[in-house]
């Protein structure tokens, strides 16, 4: 007879392997094939400064911007309009500095249930629609389904990524940018350059409570551990990427909500596009819709579904799609 302290431990380990291999199932089973890119009617337009419809572009067309900057907003009327003012002006004044340099701004408002889309109308009225547009999404998608639709309607040659909350100071672009020419040459001409906060972590941990410290301890080693790594800061909302290492990545998107980021940096490793992390200036602005213990819990489960998704078939990475 084995000992009961080791019949115990066999026990444990079967549960675990049980457990362990009804995680995959239900995550093989509930994955969709392919990321679900369905575009409501509505939401294939845009309407320019004198409020009537224009047809949105599409990223597979030739760009014709420098810069597209894409801004996920969710009931946001109250904090868009202090990103708006620095964005807008850092984005005037690089112009009048050099003219041959072009941009736009796309308000993505993610089924907001305040005046989000009327606050961002009013930027598009003062600056015009080839540089500011404003998409409304019919329903809710989350933080990552709203980029994408943003990012498959922008014009840039390049493609940032930029908080409603203005949390990243604007001119920091720059550093992107330098990041993505540090990296050249490109693969097929795809780079992405992370804006990073992880040059702050010791000052926010001593702001933190332990709990909250201690779930951003285990997301960091989750991230690390099933998806992405050499990444220390996956969750700043401030990336730059190249038009054609942001088609290829938001094209394979499965996760919509606030994992996409770990998502679309695994995609981006997995076809071996070259990533920078770039330190950022950074200040927390009160707002923020994450409820720390559930929101963690969530992106947790998500992360686990990353990996075994990818890991058992169910999600592939060997198809470019367009928007239907």
């Amino acid at each position: 007879m084995l000992p009961l302290v080791l019949q115990l431990a066999v026990l444990g380990m079967v549960l675990v392997a049980a457990v362990l291999i009804l995680i995959a199932f239900i995550a093989f089973v509930t994955a969709t094939k392919m990321p679900h890119l369905h575009q409501y009617e509505e939401e294939k337009f845009f309407l320019n400064a004198r409020g009537q419809k224009e047809t949105l572009p599409s990223i597979w067309d030739s760009p014709t911007k420098q810069l597209s900057v894409v801004v996920p907003s969710y009931n946001e009327e109250k904090r868009l309009p202090v990103m708006m003012d620095e964005a807008l002006g850092y984005l005037e004044e690089r112009q009048n500095q050099d003219p041959t340099f072009t941009y736009e701004v796309i308000v993505v408002d993610d089924g907001s249930k305040d005046q989000t889309s009327k606050v961002a109308f009013k930027y598009c009225q003062k600056y015009g629609s080839d540089k500011v547009r404003v998409i409304t999404l019919v329903k809710n998608r989350g933080k990552g389904g709203a980029i994408r639709m943003g990012v498959f309607s922008s014009r840039g040659k390049k493609i940032l990524m930029a908080d409603a909350d203005g949390a990243t100071k604007f001119p920091d672009v720059e550093k992107l940018e330098k990041g993505l020419t540090d990296l050249q040459p490109w693969p097929d001409q795809m780079a992405i350059a992370c804006g990073s906060r992880a040059h702050l972590e010791k000052e926010s941990i001593a702001q933190r409570s332990y709990f909250r410290t201690l779930l951003m301890y285990g997301f960091h080693f989750l991230v690390w551990f099933l998806c992405v790594k050499g990444i220390r800061d996956t969750q700043c909302g401030f990336k730059l990427l190249t038009r054609e290492a942001a088609s290829r990545t938001f094209s394979s998107l499965h996760i919509e909500r606030w994992a996409f980021d770990v998502e679309l940096l695994y995609i981006a490793q997995f076809f071996k596009i070259p990533i920078a992390e770039i330190a950022v200036n950074w200040t927390e602005i009160e707002g923020s819709k994450l409820v720390p213990f559930w929101s963690w819990l969530q992106m947790g489960k998500d992360l686990l579904f990353i990996r075994l998704r990818y890991l058992t078939g169910a999600w592939r990475l060997d198809q470019v799609r367009k928007m239907n």
